[in-house]
C-alpha cells in the first residue's frame, strides 16, 4: 500500500504565544501535573515560583515576613519587599523573559533567573491576580488563564510596600487536585531553614528558624537516636549539617540557592565524596565508602551564581557548574568539607570516636551478610534475564535527562500487585512506555524487627530490590513512583501493610523521597443504559445513584482482577488517583511499626474494636459496644 503524502508548506507553520505554549506543554515549565499527591506535583511548583520571588526580596534585605493563605484550592501570597515597579506589573507576569533578575548585581544568587516562573503560574491558573504596592501607590491586574481580564488604574494606598499574588490552579490542567498540608508545610519549613530570620505566616501558623540546617536536621531526626551531636559547618556560600543514626540507607536534604534539589546533583555528589576522603585521611584507614556513608543523615546548602539545573523545575543541579572564586562545584565543596570537617573532628574527639564506632558497626554488618548477598545477587542476576515477576517498561527514572524528557521520567511507575489476576488486568491496560508491574506471590513476609539480611534471604524481596535498583541507595532508582496496588478487601489491606513495613524497615529514604504511593481504585460501578459512574466511596456511590433514574445496576469491586482492562486503563491513566505515603517530621517509624506489626495483639485488637464502623440505613454509625467481628462489615 502506498504511503499517503502529507503536504508541508507555510500553512503548517504555527507560532504560539507565551500562554498557549505554557498551557500546551506545561511539563516543560513545571514538571509533572499531578493532583497534589506528590510533593513535586505542579501545584506545589506554582506555589514555589511565587514564593521564590518573595525569598529573593528577603535575601536582598527587603521584607522579613511572607504571608500565605492556602485553602479551598486557592493560594494567596504576600511579601513586604520593594514591590514590582508599577509600570511593569503586567509585563512581569505575562511576558516571557521579563524580570529583574538578569542583572546579577541585584539578584546575585537568585533561584529563578529565566523570567518564566510567575508567567507559568499565570497561564496555568483559571484566576490570577497581582497587586504591587510601592511608596503609597498601588497597581492591580487580573487574569484568566493568562489573558488579561482587567487592568486597574494606579491608586493611592496606606498599605506597606510589597507584592500580593492570588491564584487558583486551573482544574482543567490539574484534575482533581488538592493541596496536601504536609507537603506545603515541608516546603515552607525548607524556606525557613535556608533563610534564618525569615518569618513565614502560613494560615496563621508561624514558621521560622534561627539556626538554619542545624534546626532542619534536629527536626527531621528528633525521633531517631543519633550516634553523635549534629556537626554544623558553615563556610562562604556553603552550609552543612550531618550526623549518623541507626537507620538503613543514606538520608540527604540538598539545596542550591534555596531550591530543594530533591534529586541531588553535582553539589551532593561532591559532598559525599569529600566526606569519604576526609574520614579516610582522618582515621588513616581505608574504610569502605558504603560503611562511611551508611546511616548518614545530612543537609547540604550551596549558593552559586548562574546555577545550571537539569530541568525547569530545578530538582537536580547539573554536572558542569562554577562555584565561588571560579572553582568547580567539586573543588569548592571538597575543599570546604575537608577543612571544616577535619577541624571539627580534631576539636571534638568524642564525636570522632562515635563516628568511628558507627563505621566499624556498618563494616561488621556488611561482612556478616556478604556471602548471602553474593548468592542472592547471583540469583537475581539470573532472574533478571527472564524475570517473570517483573513486566518492565521502556523508560526509567534513572535514564539520562538528555535522552528522556523530564515529564516522561517523572511518570515512570512500578505497580506492586498481588497475584496474576490483578497484574494481568494492569498489564493489558498499562502504558508500556512508563508503567511496569511487579507481581507478588501471596502475602509477603512480615519483616518488622528483622535485619537487612532478610532482603537477601527472601527471594521476592531481593528481586523487588533489584527491580527498583535501590540496593546501593536512591541515586539510580528506576521508577519515580512505586505504587502498592492491592485488592480492596482484608487480604489486600494486609498485603499493603506488609509492603509498607518492608519499605519503612529497610528503605525509608524511598518513602521520605515521596516515591511510595497507594493506588486508589473504585469500590463501585453504578450504571444504567445511558450513564456509568465509578465511585471510590459510599458517599460517591449514593451521589451517583441519585443522578440515575430508576434502579441502576451496582457492582462492588472487591478484587483488581474483577476490573476489565478497558476499565482499568482509566484508573491508571492521566486521572490516576494515588494516596502518598508520607513520613511527617513527628512520625517515629519504630513506634509505628511496633504498634501495627509488632507483637502487641491485645492493644491493636482494642483499638480496632473501638474504631469499627457499620452502615445502617445508609448512615455511618460508630459502634459503641464491642461487637463480634464476624457480625460487622468494616469500612476501610
Amino acid at each position: 500500500m502506498a504511503q499517503q503524502q502529507v503536504s508541508y508548506n507555510e500553512d503548517n507553520i504555527r507560532s504560539l504565544d507565551w500562554k498557549e505554549h505554557i498551557r500546551l506543554r506545561p511539563g516543560m515549565y513545571i514538571g509533572k501535573l499531578g493532583d497534589g499527591a506528590s510533593s513535586d506535583d505542579g501545584i506545589y511548583i506554582l506555589i514555589k515560583e511565587v514564593v521564590d520571588n518573595c525569598i529573593d526580596e528577603f535575601v536582598m534585605g527587603h521584607g522579613k515576613e511572607i504571608q500565605l493563605k492556602i485553602e479551598d484550592n486557592t493560594a494567596e501570597i504576600r511579601d513586604y519587599g520593594r514591590g514590582i515597579p508599577l509600570g511593569k506589573v503586567i509585563d512581569c507576569v505575562s511576558k516571557i523573559n521579563t524580570g529583574g533578575k538578569y542583572d546579577s548585581k541585584a539578584f546575585k544568587k537568585s533561584v529563578g533567573l529565566n523570567g518564566v516562573g510567575t508567567k507559568a503560574v499565570n497561564a496555568l491558573s483559571d484566576y490570577f491576580m497581582v497587586k504591587a504596592v510601592r511608596d503609597g501607590q498601588m497597581k492591580i491586574a487580573e487574569f484568566e488563564k493568562g489573558e488579561l481580564l482587567k487592568e486597574h488604574p494606579i491608586k493611592k494606598t496606606d498599605e506597606p510596600n510589597g507584592t500580593f499574588v492570588t491564584f487558583r490552579p486551573d482544574n482543567v490542567i490539574f484534575k482533581n487536585y488538592r493541596f496536601q498540608k504536609d507537603h506545603l508545610e515541608n516546603q515552607l519549613w525548607n524556606y525557613a531553614y535556608l533563610n534564618s530570620g525569615l518569618k513565614l505566616n502560613y494560615n496563621g501558623n508561624i514558621i521560622t528558624s534561627k539556626n538554619g540546617l542545624l534546626d532542619l536536621l534536629e527536626r527531621k531526626s528528633k525521633n531517631e537516636d543519633l550516634r553523635y551531636p549534629i556537626i554544623h559547618l558553615k563556610a562562604d556560600d556553603l552550609e552543612v549539617a550531618m550526623s549518623h543514626g541507626n537507620h538503613y540507607g543514606e538520608q540527604y536534604y540538598s539545596f542550591v540557592n534555596g531550591q530543594n534539589t530533591t534529586q541531588g546533583g553535582s553539589h551532593l555528589s561532591a559532598f559525599k565524596e569529600a566526606v569519604v576522603d576526609t574520614v579516610k585521611k582522618f582515621y588513616n584507614a581505608n574504610y569502605d565508602r558504603t560503611d562511611i556513608l551508611g546511616s548518614i543523615v545530612a543537609a547540604v546548602s550551596i549558593r552559586v551564581e548562574e546555577p545550571v539545573f537539569e530541568s525547569q523545575t530545578k530538582t537536580k543541579l547539573g554536572s558542569v557548574n562554577i562555584a565561588p572564586e571560579g572553582q568547580t562545584i567539586r573543588t569548592f565543596v571538597g575543599n570546604a568539607i575537608k577543612e571544616h570537617l577535619d577541624n571539627h573532628l580534631r576539636k571534638h574527639p568524642e564525636i570522632a570516636d562515635a563516628l568511628k564506632k558507627r563505621i566499624l558497626q556498618s563494616e561488621r554488618e556488611r561482612k556478616e551478610i556478604a556471602d548471602i548477598k553474593k548468592l542472592a545477587n547471583q540469583r537475581a542476576k539470573k532472574a533478571n534475564l527472564h524475570n517473570k515477576k517483573l513486566r518492565d517498561c521502556r523508560l526509567h527514572f534513572n535514564d539520562s535527562a538528555k535522552k528522556v524528557a523530564e515529564d516522561m521520567r517523572l511518570a515512570t511507575t512500578l505497580f506492586i500487585t498481588e497475584g496474576d489476576s490483578a497484574s494481568g488486568s494492569i498489564t493489558k491496560a498499562r502504558d508500556v512506555q512508563t508503567q511496569a508491574i511487579f507481581s507478588l506471590r501471596g502475602k509477603p513476609l512480615n519483616c518488622y524487627g528483622l535485619t537487612k539480611k532478610t532482603v537477601y534471604e527472601n527471594e521476592e524481596f531481593n528481586l523487588l530490590q533489584h527491580a527498583l535498583n535501590i540496593e546501593d541507595g536512591m541515586d539510580d532508582l528506576r521508577y519515580n513512583r512505586v505504587v502498592i496496588a492491592t485488592d480492596a478487601d482484608v487480604d489486600g489491606m494486609h498485603i499493603r501493610l506488609l509492603m509498607l513495613t518492608f519499605f519503612l524497615q529497610f528503605f525509608p529514604e524511598l518513602v521520605r523521597g515521596n516515591h511510595l504511593y497507594i493506588l486508589e481504585t473504585p469500590l463501585f460501578r453504578v450504571r444504567d443504559k445511558q450513564q456509568r459512574f465509578y465511585c471510590y466511596s459510599e458517599t460517591e456511590k449514593r451521589a451517583a445513584i441519585k443522578k440515575l433514574r430508576g434502579k441502576p445496576e451496582i457492582t462492588r469491586f472487591k478484587g483488581l482482577g474483577e476490573i476489565s482492562p478497558d476499565e482499568f486503563s482509566a484508573f491508571i491513566g492521566p486521572d490516576i488517583r494515588l494516596e502518598p505515603v508520607i513520613i511527617s517530621d513527628n512520625t517515629d517509624i519504630d513506634d509505628v511499626l511496633s504498634y501495627y506489626m509488632g507483637k502487641n495483639t491485645p492493644e491493636r485488637q482494642d483499638f480496632i474494636i473501638g474504631n469499627l464502623r457499620v452502615e445502617l440505613n445508609d448512615v455511618e454509625t460508630e459502634i459503641e459496644e464491642a461487637p463480634k467481628l464476624e457480625m460487622v462489615e468494616v469500612e476501610d
